[in-house]
């Protein structure tokens, strides 16, 4: 039987994620989208959520549970790992299974009959805007989704620390200068297969994240140089000529059958590209990803002026836009794409924090001003 949480924060966000994922796979259906998975009821959600809270600060053999629950029948995955008998969604029974499933992309299957959540198994595949709990470290819950493509990082819908709930405001993609690197985290992009640039600059994003070192990367047009009179000149780490290696594999014509390898291929380069991020300076990119060099020092352009303020934000329901001086919003990196973006208007930065913060600076031609976007909620 299902009982009241005791966690508070699930009884207050779970109304909230229930209404998300009903009016997420009622457009869906009207857009005619097939495989979808089923909408999660408000009480079950609450319960998942307690229950996956209170297995986060348990251990076993001295390590802290890493979980992923997904909320579907069997039947609605491909070969699933069926036990023969069912398990009771319980603390102690999580705790027991988190060591079996804690590697990426293995989710425990979990399902509702009559009054009652259950462990029906384990599963690799799961249908379109499933729902997805995480248990990433002690009191960290993030709850998410799969894109209905398949295509890239699922979508997150709400991330729980303790008594701190973030729900992701899906209005920040009204913005009007809304990037589409912002766009697609938020799971509004149009892109129809991994080798979309937008999604590569997400997977970018999570690697630079992962790797936990801090690091900048500038994309820049590829059409113009203007943007080496923001750099140093010798740079340290030059590419001559550009490395291909993205800009290749994201030409190449993919069928069903190679789709796994080229996956493989693809998540080398893009965790190749990431790794360099974290050298002292910063990584360039091109719009066409192309690595042009690594370890490059920003400098201001002669006769430009110091950027004296940037606009942060963060698409999270009920947050407010700030207007800041760059160096209140991190330290020397954020300070330096915030000068970048200011001087090359048309290019973008991404900064990845060792505390796990990431900013996404691009300019904002409407209000005129560089602005921030806090993104870590979404890359989690």
């Amino acid at each position: 039987m299902i009982s009241e949480p005791a966690y508070k924060a699930a009884r207050s966000v779970s109304g909230a994620i229930e209404k998300h994922f009903e009016e997420q796979l009622s457009a869906a259906a009207l857009r005619g989208e097939t495989n979808l998975a089923p909408a999660p009821q408000s009480r079950s959600i609450a319960a998942i959520i307690d229950t996956a809270f209170w297995t986060s600060l348990r251990k076993e053999e001295g390590r802290s549970p890493k979980i992923s629950l997904a909320f579907l029948l069997p039947e609605q995955s491909e070969q699933p790992l069926v036990f023969e008998k069912r398990l009771r969604l319980t603390p102690e029974i999580l705790t027991k299974l988190a060591p079996a499933v804690e590697r990426s992309g293995i989710h425990l299957g979990v399902w509702q009959e009559e009054d009652d959540l259950y462990i029906w198994g384990t599963t690799h595949t799961i249908p379109g805007f499933c729902f997805v709990l995480e248990v990433i470290e002690p009191g960290l819950l993030v709850i998410k989704h799969r894109r209905v493509d398949g295509f890239g990082k699922y979508v997150n819908v709400a991330v729980l620390k303790g008594d701190e709930v973030k729900i992701i405001d899906e209005g920040a993609i009204n913005y009007p200068d809304c990037p589409a690197l912002l766009s697609s985290l938020l799971g509004f992009s149009a892109q129809t297969s991994w080798s979309n640039p937008v999604n590569i600059h997400v997977q970018l994003a999570v690697s630079m994240r992962a790797h936990g070192h801090g690091g900048l990367l500038l994309i820049v047009p590829s059409d113009s140089d203007k943007w080496r009179e923001s750099i140093i000149d010798p740079i340290s780490y030059a590419i001559s000529p550009s490395f291909m290696g993205l800009a290749n594999l994201m030409k190449q014509d993919v069928d069903k059958k190679s789709l796994a390898l080229w996956l493989d291929e693809l998540a080398r380069e893009i965790d190749c590209v990431a790794g360099l991020t974290a050298v002292d300076g910063a990584t360039i990119i091109n719009d066409r990803n192309e690595l042009l060099a690594f370890g490059a020092k920003i400098t201001r352009p002669y006769g430009s002026e110091t950027v004296k303020e940037i606009m942060v934000t963060e698409p999270i329901v009920d947050s407010e836009a700030q207007i800041i001086a760059p160096g209140q919003d991190g330290g020397t990196r954020h300070f330096a794409a915030a000068q970048f973006v200011y001087d090359q208007r048309d290019a973008f930065a991404l900064v990845a924090s060792q505390d796990g913060r990431f900013t996404i600076f691009s300019w904002s031609p409407c209000d005129e001003i560089v602005h921030a976007h806090r993104v870590d909620t979404l890359l989690m």
